[in-house]
C-alpha cells in the first residue's frame, strides 16, 4: 500500500521507486569492482573498505581527489548516451590520485538529476564501474539525488570522490625532478573532459549540432566529442613497478593546458620548453579550431591537444619508460627536458593553481 506521504513526495516529482529500480539496475556492475577488502555490499548508509593491508606499509599516506566532468554531459544528454560519461569520471578523479605515485583504492559517486530515469542512472554507473574495474579502483557507494524544479526532467551533473595510498618515501613531485629530466608526453584519447564550455561556445556559433556528420571529425559530431578519457593509471602504476625510481614526477593534463598543469610539478627555478614539433594534435582540436578562426595555439590553455599525461623521468631510463607505456598500449614520446639554468622566464607559464612550480612553454611548430 502506497502512503499518503509517499504520494505527495512523487506528486513533488521525487520517484523513490525509480531509485530503488536505479539501485537493481546498476547492482551487478557495482559489485564486479569489489575484491574481499569491501564489505557490506551495495545500498548500504556508508562503503566499508578493509585497510588491513596498510599495516604491511611502512608509512602510508591517503591520496584524495575529488571531481566532475563539467559540460560534457550536456553533450551525452543531448544524445541520450550515457555511458561513456562514468569513464570520463574515474579518469578525472583516479588519474589525479596515481599523479603522486598512489595505488587508488576506492571510489565513491553522486549523481544529481531533475528525474531518475532509471535505466539512464545505471549506464552512468554501469560505465564508472567498468573504469573502476580498469583501474583497479573498488566502487564501495554512491547516492542518485533527485531535484525537480532545479534541474530539468533530463538534465544530471556527476562527481565523484576516490582514495588511494602511496609509501610516504615513494610520492613523486617536485623534490624528485632534477637538471636533466626528460618529459615524456602520453597520446589523450581526445578532449577528454576539459574545455567543453568552448567547444559548445564554437559549434553554436557555427550552427553545428551535436547529430550532425563531419567528415573532417570522421563521424557524428557528438559522437567524436564523447570519446571517453583515457585511462592511464593501470598503465602507470605497472610502469612504476617495473622501473622503480625512473619517474620522478607526473601532471595529468585537464583544466588549464598542457604548460600549467606541467609547471605544477616542477621544482621552482626550472623550466622546461615543450616542442610542439613533436607531437601532431588529433583533427578534432584542429577542426573545432578551424571553426573558431584561431591558430592551435590559442587553445592550449584551455584543451589537451592530444596530451593526456605527462611523465618527468631520469633521462637514462627514458627509453625504457617509454618502451614500457608503449607495450601498455599508451602512445608516448619525448616533448621537452628539465633544466634548471639561469634564464630570462617572459612568456613562460609559472606555477598554477596556486603552486608555485617551475616554468614551462610550448614552443615551434605543431608536426602535420
Amino acid at each position: 500500500m502506497t502512503s499518503s506521504a509517499s504520494r505527495s513526495y512523487a506528486e513533488a516529482g521525487v520517484d523513490t521507486a525509480a531509485g530503488d529500480l536505479a539501485v537493481e539496475l546498476m547492482k551487478s556492475a557495482v559489485g564486479a569492482t569489489h575484491g574481499p577488502q569491501v564489505l557490506g555490499g551495495v545500498g548500504g548508509f556508508a562503503g566499508l573498505f578493509d585497510a588491513s593491508a596498510l599495516l604491511g606499509y611502512r608509512r602510508p599516506l591517503l591520496a584524495t581527489s575529488t571531481d566532475g566532468v563539467g559540460t560534457k554531459v550536456a553533450i551525452a544528454q543531448a544524445l541520450d548516451i550515457h555511458d561513456t560519461i562514468g569513464q570520463d569520471l574515474v579518469a578525472m578523479v583516479v588519474d589525479d590520485i596515481v599523479v603522486v605515485g598512489a595505488t587508488p583504492l576506492f571510489m565513491t559517486d553522486y549523481i544529481a538529476c531533475g528525474k531518475v530515469h532509471p535505466e539512464r542512472i545505471a549506464a552512468i554507473v554501469r560505465g564508472i564501474a567498468e573504469a573502476c574495474s580498469a583501474t583497479g579502483t573498488a566502487l564501495v557507494g554512491g547516492e542518485t539525488a533527485e531535484h525537480p524544479g532545479l534541474l530539468g526532467a533530463d538534465d544530471y551533473d556527476v562527481a565523484g570522490a576516490a582514495v588511494g595510498v602511496v609509501e610516504a618515501d615513494a610520492v613523486l613531485g617536485p623534490e624528485r625532478v632534477t637538471d636533466g629530466d626528460v618529459v615524456i608526453a602520453m597520446a589523450s584519447s581526445g578532449l577528454h573532459s576539459n574545455g567543453f564550455s568552448l567547444v559548445r561556445h564554437i559549434l553554436a556559433k557555427n550552427g553545428v549540432g551535436y547529430h550532425d556528420q563531419s567528415d573532417a571529425l570522421g563521424g557524428v559530431v557528438g559522437r567524436v566529442l564523447l570519446e571517453p578519457t583515457a585511462l592511464y593509471t593501470a598503465p602507470l602504476l605497472g610502469v612504476l613497478a617495473e622501473h622503480p625510481g625512473a619517474v620522478h614526477a607526473l601532471s595529468h593534463v585537464t583544466g588549464g593546458g598542457i604548460a600549467a598543469n606541467l609547471a605544477r610539478v616542477l621544482p621552482v627555478g626550472s623550466w622546461v620548453e615543450l616542442d610542439r614539433g613533436t607531437w601532431s594534435p588529433p583533427a578534432v582540436f584542429r577542426v573545432l579550431s578551424d571553426m573558431a578562426g584561431d591558430p592551435l595555439e590559442s587553445a592550449e590553455g584551455t584543451w589537451n591537444l592530444g596530451i593526456g599525461m605527462l611523465a618527468v623521468v631520469e633521462a637514462a631510463q627514458a627509453a625504457a619508460v617509454m618502451a614500457a607505456l608503449d607495450a601498455r598500449g599508451v602512445r608516448s614520446w619525448q616533448a621537452g627536458t628539465v633544466s634548471t639554468a639561469r634564464r630570462e622566464l617572459a612568456g613562460f607559464e609559472q606555477g598554477a593553481k596556486g603552486v608555485d612550480g617551475g616554468a614551462v612553454r610550448l614552443v615551434g611548430s605543431y608536426a602535420v
